[in-house]
């Protein structure tokens, strides 16, 4: 079975070409000349078109035309997402539209006092909510793997914009992360992880995702079940008319039985928020590889 390899589609010029073009042309600009890039992307990026053709056709169960529409609207919104990333680190947040569900009993938790872990997914835009934090973004450790780190402190640091929150990379070869997310929880602050991407193949959960079953990195789970502080799954979903609505659900508390381990009751937790989020936005699946259990011809396992 294929697996992510630790670093996100999509090259720094390219990033570098949509900052510029948003600059000096505007967010809508960027917006028309995606419309040109999606087309490529079809062709030119044949592993992920397999992989979202694979989503929308097996998974979603869609028929040959409703899944190219999901194949066109998800390459487009995934380019409309990173653009406005960057509109909105470049001042533009007065451009858009922000819709909150739960927001109330989030700040409780975050007014607490107490350590928190939010977990999040490659669906949606969950980074573009880090500003509207404000003083609690400086609180904010986002555990990210070390490939993408680098790249996204390489594309901050070339454009002069500043971070609230703090990176902790992961590295296979040490546990200095493991370290550093219990200092940060320690210190009242609060952890974010992605519950879906693992690298490490010897340390994973088994979920159903969406009728499916599907691996899920156990360390966020294990973590979160562990830890004795509050779990909270975030997502930021991109809708029309330049909005984004951020979606928080507090998890219910986990306890090992004879019959589940605690981590797997709070990973049910979380396969089942993101249904109802991919159900809600089918088109904001981001993750371009082989993700659920497949067989040796590629067909999904039955068991």
């Amino acid at each position: 079975m294929s697996t992510w390899k630790g670093k996100t589609r999509g090259g720094t010029f390219g990033y570098l070409f949509f900052i510029y073009l948003i600059k000096y042309l505007g967010i809508t600009a960027a917006y028309i000349f995606l419309s040109l890039v999606v087309l490529y992307f079809i062709p030119f990026a044949p592993k992920a078109t397999k992989s979202t053709w694979f989503y929308a056709r097996h998974i979603l169960k869609y028929n040959r035309i409703r899944s190219l529409g999901i194949l066109l609207r998800n390459y487009y919104r995934l380019g409309q997402i990173l653009i406005d990333k960057v509109a909105i680190g470049n001042g533009k947040v007065d451009q858009y539209r922000f819709e909150f569900e739960r927001y109330p009993e989030f700040l409780q938790l975050l007014n607490s006092e107490q350590g928190v872990i939010m977990i999040g997914a490659h669906v949606g835009n969950w980074e573009i909510g880090v500003p509207f934090f404000d003083d609690y973004g400086k609180k904010i450790n986002i555990v990210m793997y070390d490939a993408e780190h680098r790249r996204i402190k390489e594309i901050l640091e070339k454009n002069g914009q500043d971070k609230d929150f703090k990176i902790i990379p992961v590295n296979e070869d040490n546990l200095t992360h493991v370290f550093r997310i219990t200092e940060a929880l320690n210190k009242k602050e609060y952890v974010c992880f992605q519950g879906d991407r693992y690298l490490n193949k010897e340390k994973l959960l088994t979920g159903t995702l969406l009728g499916q079953k599907a691996p899920f990195p156990a360390g966020p789970f294990l973590l979160g079940s562990r830890m004795k502080v509050p779990v909270v799954f975030y997502f930021a979903m991109r809708e029309p008319g330049r909005t984004y609505r951020f979606h928080f659900i507090r998890t219910e508390p986990v306890i090992r039985t004879k019959e589940k381990k605690a981590e797997t009751a709070l990973l049910e937790q979380y396969t089942a928020a993101l249904d109802q989020i991919l159900k809600r936005y089918p088109e904001q699946w981001f993750n371009y590889y082989s993700f659920w259990e497949t067989t040796s011809d590629g067909s999904l396992s039955k068991d």
